[in-house]
């Protein structure tokens, strides 16, 4: 069903959308007479995530819960895939939390939920909510923890870096451990052998986590490990796969002569490297990169690549679609 349709499944919706721009603004006159319009400065962003089976008046629906605590929708996006009958939407709207209340709020869309046996529906109001949770896990190479750590410490990602996990050691006087000491996030080592995996030890430190990411963590998690944790797992790895395995795949590709570059960011799943795609990126290299800047390029992609996920995974943009595959709504 496409999006005309369903934008008039309501007789009133036409009239609501046409004046939810309209609400919740006050107007003034400039110094030249002019109208200019001015959001409340009480108003606060919400997001709204959304997944149920297919059928007519869900959007209707969710433009006048909105509209009826006198919120202004910014944007909706929706997707019904061809030959299957499912909905997914994500809505970002403005609201005034004295006429609707977080917790009126939580109910409100619980019961849209249940009137249309939604498979997921989330509410998030990052001015309000608290930040995820999240732990790092990396290994040796500090390119992609770095990023996220001084995404965290600017603002750009929008979580709370409870931990780093690592099975390799880090010195004293190390850029990373002199920027963990200084923020206060703990920093685990667990070196690792092959059977023994320290994986019951990392359970519990991220016990109390929202989600987990692999800033090149060169470890495979267990299934078991995966039934237990039972949230989602980020991981990143380099765009060179399934061409270059093994070690130093960088050189291997330089060798090669390989034009293309990117990375890749997906959900952890048992089978390695498998799971749903969140993100890709490329660069292009030529015959002018040595194999210094060839490297330099892939590990920028690479930590561009996994802070867009995170991000995009905060800003509940990603639902899981099919049995491996995601539908990812873009900023």
């Amino acid at each position: 069903m496409n999006f005309l349709r369903r934008l008039i499944a309501s007789p009133s919706s036409r009239s609501q959308v046409s004046e939810f721009a309209k609400r919740s603004f006050k107007t003034s006159t400039n110094h030249t007479g002019s109208i200019v319009e001015s959001a409340s400065t009480s108003l606060v962003h919400g997001i709204h995530q959304f997944h149920c089976p297919d059928v007519v008046g869900i959007l209707a629906r969710l433009s006048d819960c909105i509209a009826s605590k006198e919120g202004n929708i910014l944007n909706a996006d929706i997707f019904v895939p061809d030959n299957n009958d499912v909905f997914y939407s994500r809505s970002e709207f403005l609201f005034d939390p004295a006429k609707w209340p977080r917790e009126q709020m939580d109910a409100d869309f619980s019961k849209i939920a249940k009137n249309f046996n939604a498979m997921k529906s989330i509410v998030r109001v990052p001015d309000i909510d608290p930040k995820y949770k999240i732990a790092v896990l990396a290994s040796k190479q500090d390119h992609c923890l770095v990023d996220l750590l001084h995404g965290w410490q600017d603002g750009r990602l929008p979580i709370d870096i409870t931990s780093v996990i690592s099975n390799h050691e880090r010195g004293p006087n190390t850029h990373v451990i002199r920027f963990l000491e200084r923020h206060g996030i703990p920093y685990y080592y667990l070196p690792m052998t092959k059977e023994n995996k320290r994986e019951g030890e990392i359970l519990e430190i991220v016990k109390d986590t929202d989600f987990l990411v692999l800033a090149r963590y060169m470890q495979v998690l267990s299934g078991d490990f995966l039934k237990s944790y039972n949230k989602d797992i980020i991981n990143i790895h380099h765009g060179l796969l399934p061409s270059f395995k093994g070690s130093n795949p960088s050189k291997q590709a330089f060798d090669a002569g390989v034009k293309l570059i990117g990375a890749t960011t997906h959900f952890v799943s048992e089978e390695l490297d498998s799971g749903p795609i969140i993100e890709q990126l490329v660069e292009r290299v030529s015959h002018r990169d040595n194999l210094r800047t060839f490297i330099q390029k892939s590990e920028d992609v690479e930590k561009r690549c996994l802070a867009k996920a995170i991000k995009s995974y905060c800003e509940l943009r990603i639902f899981p679609h099919e049995a491996n595959k995601t539908v990812v709504f873009r900023s």
